[in-house]
This record gives structure tokens, sequence and C-alpha cells, in this order.
């Protein structure tokens, strides 16, 4: 998903540099529609990381029963850790994608 993400970005700043805007308000659309997938990859980010995050938490209260839940515990740590940092690197990818939304409508406006 970030490669992904970082290829739609390029392409979108490379839009923006070219000054040949054709079918700007078509690309502004499918910005937009691009914009909804991503805060939707966003949320069901933000919530599988709340839920390692609970996990994680639970599972550390679990050491008092049982030494052996360390590892467990340690584990969905670890993950929560990619998480967050993949959870960060969406959230400013899409506000970046909304600073490129204003681009385009200001662009847009001088153009009509």
């Amino acid at each position: 998903m970030k490669k992904y993400i970082e290829a739609y970005i390029k392409g979108i700043d490379q839009y923006i540099l070219q000054r040949r805007y054709r079918d700007i308000n078509e690309i502004i659309r499918e910005h937009l529609r691009k914009i909804k997938f991503f805060q939707h990859e966003r949320l069901v980010h933000l919530l599988v990381t709340l839920a390692f995050a609970f996990f994680a938490v639970i599972f550390s209260f679990c050491i008092a029963l049982d030494c052996l839940f360390i590892i467990v515990s340690l584990l969905f740590y670890v993950i929560l850790l990619f998480y967050i940092f993949h959870y960060y690197y969406l959230e400013n990818a899409i506000q970046y994608m909304y600073k490129q939304h204003d681009k385009l409508i200001k662009i847009a406006n001088h153009l009509d």
C-alpha cells in the first residue's frame, strides 16, 4: 500500500508541476475518490492498531498469572509498533493529499 500511495502522490505532484492542466476537473474528482479510498484504509488501520494496543495491554496484565504471557505481550507490542508507524505514514500521506487537493482547486479556479 505504501508504494501505491507514494506513486499516486508523485503522479499528482507531477501533474501540478507540468503547467498544462487538461481535464483538471476530472483529475480533481479522481483525487477526491482516491482520498476517500485512502481515508477508509486509514480508518481500518486505526481500528486494527487500537485492537492490537488493547490486546497488548490485556496480555501485559496476564503476565501476573503466568510468565509465558511475556512472549505473547512482547509480540503484540512489536506488531503494534509496526502498525503505529504505518498508521503515521497513512495519516501524513492523506494530509498531504488534502494540500494537493487545495492546489488543484486553486489551479482550476484560475483557469476559469
